[in-house]
């Protein structure tokens, strides 16, 4: 049984967040939150709690099985570009360029 968690339009580039998501691709769940929770990375905190709420969701989806959080793997993690906020950054001599502020949705599937 699997179980899936979504966050969207998390402040962050889909590049930098990729770097954490390859970190824990394929581990135990409780491995994956030990890593996140150490990684100095401001990314790394959407992920830890999109994994913590995909868990929530496989041990709570069906009372007949009863799951433990060592049974769960992630099987899955992947990181797509959301919408980007253009900004304007004004420069000398009345020039102008733009700030490209990024964002991603993050999708975490977990496994027994």
């Amino acid at each position: 049984m699997e179980a899936r968690a979504t966050a969207r339009q998390v402040r962050g580039s889909a590049r930098k967040m990729r770097q954490v998501a390859d970190m824990i691709r394929g581990r135990t769940v409780q491995e994956a939150l030990n890593i996140l929770q150490f990684v100095p990375k401001a990314c790394a905190r959407p992920i830890e709690k999109t994994v913590r709420s995909a868990t929530a969701n496989a041990l709570n989806v069906d009372d007949e099985h009863t799951l433990d959080i060592e049974d769960l793997k992630i099987k899955t993690v992947f990181i797509d570009g959301g919408p980007v906020m253009k900004r304007i950054h004004y420069g000398p001599r009345g020039s102008a360029s733009t700030i490209r502020k990024r964002t991603s949705h993050i999708t975490v599937v977990v496994a027994d």
